[in-house]
């Protein structure tokens, strides 16, 4: 049990909230924030109370936003008719960081999955399909995670949207079995974009 004044074992505390985080890791984030100067103490602690208030989901693609519209959405110069489906906005930034794809997205927010309950309704398909049918997409590209699910859901969506008269790929090659694109580096990402084949 340690001797810690009250608010300074708060901090810990708060600290192992996050993912990753052990009480080793807290402690030594809260003996940092002791070094920080008041000015920028009291910038952290607003950002971090502040950040949920002011951060919005993007209207079209479901990523975070300071706006209605995410940056990626806005942007004239993005290929248009060219539809990246993810399962999340992590995966999002990390093909972004990759530099290698020009067109829009489409975030799912998660994956089927019968097992834990989660069926189509559960996440982003249906905006999928309207926005599919309301938009100019040529080209919708699955880029789902290749563990069971992923390709589970990737099958789903493929198959409701087969009769759109669009051409569906897959990310291909580069992506091992069973891993997510989160922790892929830029090139194993730049390849399984520039090798996707088609559904």
């Amino acid at each position: 049990m340690n001797s810690y004044p009250k608010s300074f074992s708060n901090l810990i505390e708060i600290f192992t909230k996050l993912p990753g985080v052990g009480p080793k890791t807290a402690e030594r984030y809260a003996f940092h924030l002791l070094r920080f100067n008041n000015k920028d103490l009291e910038t952290f602690g607003n950002v971090v109370a502040n950040f949920k208030k002011k951060i919005k989901i993007c209207k079209k693609c479901f990523t975070l936003s300071d706006a209605d519209l995410c940056h990626i959405c806005s942007d004239t110069k993005r290929d248009q008719k060219l539809l990246c489906v993810v399962e999340n906005i992590a995966d999002m930034y990390s093909i972004e960081k990759s530099g290698t794809y020009k067109g829009l997205y489409h975030i799912l927010q998660g994956v089927l999955s019968p097992i834990d309950g989660i069926v189509p309704e559960n996440i982003r398909i249906s905006e999928l399909v309207q926005k599919i049918k309301k938009e100019d997409i040529e080209e919708v590209i699955i880029a789902t995670s290749t563990s069971l699910e992923g390709d589970m859901t990737a099958s789903y969506i493929a198959n409701i949207i087969k009769n759109n008269s669009i051409k569906i790929s897959r990310i291909a090659s580069g992506i091992p079995v069973g891993s997510n694109l989160k922790y892929m580096d830029k090139m194993t990402i730049k390849q399984s974009i520039d090798d996707r084949k088609q559904f």
